[in-house]
């Protein structure tokens, strides 16, 4: 087993996880804050939207069982990479989409994943690739929402099973059972 790890911002981190969640291979998903200034910040502090921090999902994988690119086209066929700074009704930089690469192979991939993703969408892909900076955790309620919590919540039912339905049409081989 070759275990590595990606960083995704694709809006929601409740979203994303529960997508991942979901991927042969995966086998931890923590949702978590990167690419801001702010050290140490709170969920409050990042819907403000003035950190500079995207809410995020850090996936650890066995690159044996998925590929990184894998992940890279799960991403974007599971979110929407047109939208500049929001994800739906969610809007700040706090939801931005982008990708921070944890080595010059990832970064690689990314830029190859952005154009292998571009003919799929109408408008053109406003996903970024940042430097990883730190990363910080949640806070523990955020973690696993989707399974414990979320299925309780509106916005979650709305948002996060036409994402998984996407998923299991787009990519049947790579769900887990």
């Amino acid at each position: 087993m070759s275990e590595e790890q990606a960083i995704l911002a694709g809006g929601c981190f409740w979203c994303t996880e529960a997508v991942f969640n979901d991927v042969i291979g995966v086998s931890k998903v923590e949702s978590g804050y990167i690419g801001g200034e702010t050290k140490n910040p709170t969920y409050k502090q990042i819907c403000g939207g003035n950190t500079g921090h995207a809410e995020a999902i850090r996936v650890t994988y066995d690159s044996s069982a998925v590929s990184y690119g894998d992940l890279l086209d799960i991403f974007f066929a599971t979110h929407d990479p047109t939208q500049l700074n929001r994800q739906g009704n969610d809007v700040g930089t706090q939801y931005r989409s982008a990708i921070f690469p944890l080595n010059e192979p990832q970064e690689t991939e990314a830029r190859a994943a952005i154009k292998r993703a571009a003919p799929d969408w109408p408008a053109p892909i406003v996903t970024t690739i940042e430097h990883a900076g730190n990363w910080y955790d949640a806070e523990d309620y955020h973690q696993e929402y989707w399974e414990g919590e979320g299925q309780r919540n509106p916005y979650c039912l709305a948002i996060i099973p036409p994402k998984l339905q996407k998923l299991r049409k787009s990519f049947a081989n790579k769900v887990k059972s």
